[in-house]
């Protein structure tokens, strides 16, 4: 029997599955946590658009109902959807609609905005590793209903 050579070793392409792995595996795993931030992200991003809906329709119902009413509904709102009320924003401001393409008939309406601070769970972590600052996001979402009475 024949031993291989030193260079027929060195040719032998057993373990480099291996290695490939080892260098595919950060890039997979920061793809998966990218994923899992940005859903985490999406999902308080519709809480909070839902939140901002709620609140133009409560204002939109009775011009009696104050900022205080709104920004109450919108935070009891964001409670039942598991984020911290007290973080968020909540801006009314009364707007004018337009009714016509040409913007000569309007009606008046209220615009709620809410703003919230979200901080990415998995890519802050990794990118604080690494040096980087990023992390921090500002949610922002409004919603604009006309007055009914």
């Amino acid at each position: 029997m024949r031993q291989p050579t030193r260079i027929a070793r060195w040719r032998d392409a057993r373990g480099s599955e291996l290695i490939e792995f080892a260098f595919a595996l950060p890039v997979l795993i920061f793809v998966l946590f990218g994923i899992l931030d940005m859903g985490f992200c999406f999902r308080n991003y519709e809480v909070l658009t839902n939140a901002a809906r709620e609140g133009a329709r409560l204002k939109a119902l009775s011009p009696n109902y104050t900022t205080a009413d709104v920004q109450s509904r919108v935070g009891a709102y964001l409670t039942g959807g598991g984020l911290d009320s007290t973080l968020a924003t909540t801006a009314v401001s009364q707007v004018s609609i337009p009714l016509n393409p040409s913007g000569t008939v309007t009606a008046v309406g209220n615009q709620v905005t809410v703003q919230y601070p979200y901080q990415l769970r998995f890519l802050s972590t990794i990118g604080n590793f690494f040096g980087g600052s990023f992390g921090n996001i500002t949610l922002s979402a409004s919603s604009t209903m006309r007055n009914l009475s």
